[in-house]
């Protein structure tokens, strides 16, 4: 039997005056990506704890109406990851947009749904797929 299960992983989709967030990843799987703020759900906690939780230790922003958006399910086969990826959807709420994780984030921007970036991380590539 493989013991290396699935990780639960939480992308956050923050929503402001019709743009999404979008940072670009460094120091980790899919280095060189866009990807949404998030990380993995900790034990006991919440979807919506994760994603509050995961935005502001990455950005500072404060958001709001967390709910659940899709799942995907991601198979890094280069890096033998395996990750199931719930995308939750959100508004921002406050916050001035800050990199506070410069070790594992090149970037923040904004960006347009429909008009996103060409290198996306695996799960949002999945995502797209999916609508």
């Amino acid at each position: 039997m493989n013991k290396n299960r699935p990780k639960v992983g939480i992308g956050v989709i923050i929503r402001k005056e019709g743009k999404i967030l979008l940072g670009k990843r460094i120091n980790a799987h899919g280095e060189g990506t866009w990807s949404f703020p998030g990380g993995h759900l900790e034990f006991g906690e919440s979807w919506q704890e994760c994603a509050l939780r995961e935005v502001k230790e990455e950005t500072g922003l404060r958001i709001k109406n967390i709910r659940f958006f899709k799942a995907t399910n991601d198979i890094f086969k280069k890096e033998q990851k395996h990750y199931i990826t719930l995308f939750m959807e959100c508004e921002y709420e406050s916050g001035e947009l800050q990199n506070l994780e410069p070790d594992k984030c090149e970037k923040w921007d904004w960006f347009d749904w429909n008009d996103l970036p060409g290198n996306l991380f695996l799960p949002i590539k999945n995502l797209k797929g999916k609508q």
